[in-house]
């Protein structure tokens, strides 16, 4: 019997003789039974990061609540919640796919700038542990539902540090220009009015200066600004007793490097910067836990070599994973079946096939030449990828799969083109 010969990726996507598997999956196996493109995720791989950053975290009081946009799936959602998560949503839908997830109102914290009254009154009738709030005007028609159904609302205020996270100009949210939170010069001011509402309740302060930051330094920076923020806020008599720090937490985009941020570093960093201020941390990893739990597994359509460039077109388009398009993120792209003849190469941009030029996954990539009906796999798609896809060009949504060691469930289905279409109406007036 031949010894099976493997190489890691990390410790769930691994390449065994050449294939690479999900867990104890093969790629391939899954690709004739499901047509391309798809998304996998890893249980193991969910659960490791969650532990992983819940450990790093033991000598803090803190809680855990996963950011739902980053990855909304049903069955994503239920692995967390069975560890504990609390979930962090931004609209009504979100609240329901936590519940639906097995997660109660009291561990669900809604964020967002656009609240809308029957996304309020939703959260406040099923339980809510407490709205991170971003302006008066929503403060204030939070504590009139709240006055109407008798209840006190829960709120935490949040707060714009102005501080540079560093990353992406359309993922940061802690500058003063930033559509998000109350600058932190006038804040005082909204803690006040907010206190002298009677169907309002203030439990504290919240910030999220942005996504995907590689650098420790603008967390601490803002961490700093928020502590002296929250002796002020005591010192006018202001019952502050949990800081909700967001997420932004930065993963690395290729399997050849680390994540950018040691999480025990930054566990030891939030512990010097609200040691002895008796707050309970909130923290609200999304990408963090889920990025790099996912693959988009793709084919080839066609090669097409051109006298300066060759093009690798795929079954993937940027509806199905938008970040290349609109962040220019740039994701790993591995051949599912490894090319054992390095000599047989292929330098070239590979691109979808939607009637748009930022369909552009990656330039110049060098692979293993390919033929059409190859298979390819898309590192790092287990966040902001199946909840960002669109139907555009009238293509249908691509299905998520889930694996647990060697199960493998389809956690949401590709719907037919016909039942995509069916949703518009003619009316009876152009019949």
């Amino acid at each position: 019997m031949s010894k099976m010969i493997t190489k890691k990726i990390n410790d769930f996507f691994t390449y065994k003789n050449k294939i690479l598997f999900v867990e104890d999956v093969s790629v391939i196996d899954i690709s004739k039974r499901i047509n391309t493109p798809f998304y996998i995720y890893s249980t193991a791989s969910l659960r490791r990061r969650y532990t992983q950053l819940s450990k790093s975290l033991k000598n803090i009081n803190h809680s855990l609540y996963f950011s739902v946009k980053s990855n909304s799936n049903l069955a994503v959602l239920r692995v967390l919640s069975l560890l504990g998560s609390g979930m962090d949503v931004v609209s009504g839908g979100e609240y329901l796919r936590a519940q639906k997830a097995g997660v109660p109102g009291d561990k669900i914290v809604f964020s967002g700038v656009g609240k809308t009254y029957d996304e309020i009154k939703l959260a406040l009738s099923n339980g809510i542990r407490q709205f991170n709030v971003e302006s008066i005007p929503e403060i204030k028609l939070i504590n009139k539902i709240a006055a109407n159904t008798g209840k006190k609302a829960p709120i935490s205020i949040r707060v714009n540090p102005d501080v540079d996270a560093q990353t992406h100009e359309k993922i940061m949210t802690g500058k003063l220009e930033n559509k998000f939170g109350i600058p932190i010069n006038s804040a005082l001011e909204v803690y006040r009015i907010a206190s002298e509402l009677n169907s309002i309740k203030i439990v504290g302060i919240d910030l999220h200066i942005g996504s995907q930051i590689t650098d420790i330094l603008p967390f601490e920076t803002a961490f700093l600004k928020i502590a002296n923020f929250i002796k002020k806020l005591r010192e006018e008599g202001h019952f502050i007793d949990r800081v909700d720090i967001g997420g932004g937490l930065g993963i690395s985009y290729s399997t050849k490097e680390k994540d950018p941020i040691s999480i025990d570093k930054f566990s030891s960093m939030l512990d010097k910067t609200f040691n002895k201020m008796n707050l309970e941390i909130q923290l609200e990893p999304g990408r963090f836990i889920s990025g790099n739990s996912g693959l988009l597994i793709t084919s080839v359509v066609y090669l097409k070599e051109g006298t300066n460039k060759n093009f690798l077109i795929i079954d993937a388009g940027m509806n199905d994973l938008l970040r290349p398009a609109i962040y220019d993120a740039e994701h790993e792209i591995l051949p599912v079946i490894e090319e054992k003849n390095n000599h047989n190469q292929i330098v070239a941009d590979i691109v979808g096939p939607i009637c748009e030029s930022s369909d552009v996954f990656s330039k110049n990539t060098t692979l293993p030449k390919m033929t059409s009906g190859d298979f390819l796999a898309i590192y790092s798609a287990g966040a902001y990828g199946a909840v960002m896809s669109s139907e555009y060009n009238s293509r249908p949504l691509i299905p998520e799969l889930i694996v647990n060691e060697n199960l493998v469930s389809v956690v949401r289905s590709r719907p037919k083109i016909e039942d995509v279409i069916k949703r518009d109406q003619i009316p009876y007036w152009l019949r």
